[in-house]
């Protein structure tokens, strides 16, 4: 099964950026520095808002 990529709003900033659906660190927002995803060894423990799938 691929993997792809999802789109998350930050919810302290509004931010929207693309994060990949399995990460491997924790992403965080490049506006404010927010911690948007963690990594949990399969799919991400989202922190931020997501608004579905990356096209």
């Amino acid at each position: 099964m691929a993997s792809r990529f999802i789109v998350l709003k930050c919810e302290k900033c509004k931010n929207e950026q693309n994060v990949f659906e399995k990460p491997a660190t924790v992403v965080r927002c490049l506006v404010c520095n927010e911690v948007l995803a963690e990594p949990t060894g399969g799919k991400a423990l989202v922190r931020g808002k997501s608004l579905g799938d990356a096209r």
